[in-house]
């Protein structure tokens, strides 16, 4: 029997929900999504991009200190056609550049210089699913024949996941720069580690601290409300508490979460 075409994304679920440091979550995802959406290589976009700015990781096979590097980064910056798709519109669906721009996407000066520096003709816009503003998410290039239907859906599938990936980054990033705003020397990875965290523990600890209910802990990290349970029984269990409040008091003397004055905003 032919294996599950969607393993290797479960298997960057299982890893990103172990990975203590939010800098390598979308590496991870984007050693694995290409293939499973027929791509050859993708970039992701975490922050605002614009013509003139904007963090554009460029997949290896853009050589470095090529001047033709900065063309193509301004063209992903850009976000032609993507960015006046999904400026028009809540709808948050993948979609290609040329099934959104039609004819005209194989002729502009885009994809012309993606060909040119990238050896890719086509693209696939995969956008986090949630109709916000930056949008974010993952640009996928292929060489040939335009992304199928099958592609699409793969994609598709795949977004709440990159959501929950994109959701625990964020948050990890935030608990980080909290514990270095707090100055008392403590790393707090080595903290979690310490009390036998995961991650994922952490992420829901932070939310618990932010007086989030089940149901909202569950949307925002997209998991089920019954998950969340989980996570609560578990860190109860690994902190020695027996209730919300006494959770979050403890974390916050041990240092594992910022105290309400250190609390980095949203």
């Amino acid at each position: 029997m032919a294996g599950d075409p969607y393993e290797p994304m479960l298997s960057v679920a299982l890893a990103a929900l172990h990975e203590r440091d939010p800098g390598r979550l979308w590496p991870l995802v984007a050693a694995a999504l290409p293939a499973l959406c027929g791509g050859e290589s993708l970039v992701y976009k975490l922050d605002d991009w614009n013509d003139a700015g904007g963090t554009v990781p460029l997949p290896p096979a853009a050589s470095a200190g090529d001047p033709a590097d900065a063309e193509a980064a301004a063209a992903l910056r850009s976000g032609y056609p993507f960015a006046g798709h999904y400026a028009a519109t809540p709808d948050r669906h993948p979609v290609t550049a040329l099934r959104t721009a039609g004819r005209s996407w194989t002729g502009s000066p885009t994809a012309r210089l993606l060909s040119r520096t990238m050896g890719a003709d086509h693209v696939l816009g995969i956008p986090l699913p949630r109709p916000a503003s930056p949008v974010l998410g993952c640009l996928v290039f292929r060489s040939g024949t335009d992304f199928t239907d099958d592609h699409v859906r793969a994609a598709r599938r795949v977004q709440p996941l990159l959501d929950a990936v994109e959701q625990q980054r964020q948050l990890l990033v935030r608990w980080r720069a909290a514990a270095a705003a707090a100055d008392d020397g403590r790393r707090p990875d080595e903290l979690a580690a310490d009390c036998g965290l995961t991650p994922r523990e952490v992420t829901v600890l932070l939310l618990l601290a932010r007086a989030l209910t089940a149901d909202a802990i569950g949307r925002r990290l997209g998991i089920s409300v019954r998950t969340v349970h989980k996570h609560v029984e578990n860190l109860y269990r690994k902190l020695g508490t027996r209730d919300r409040m006494s959770t979050v008091l403890r974390a916050q003397r041990l240092g594992l979460v910022p105290n309400p004055v250190a609390r980095p905003a949203d």
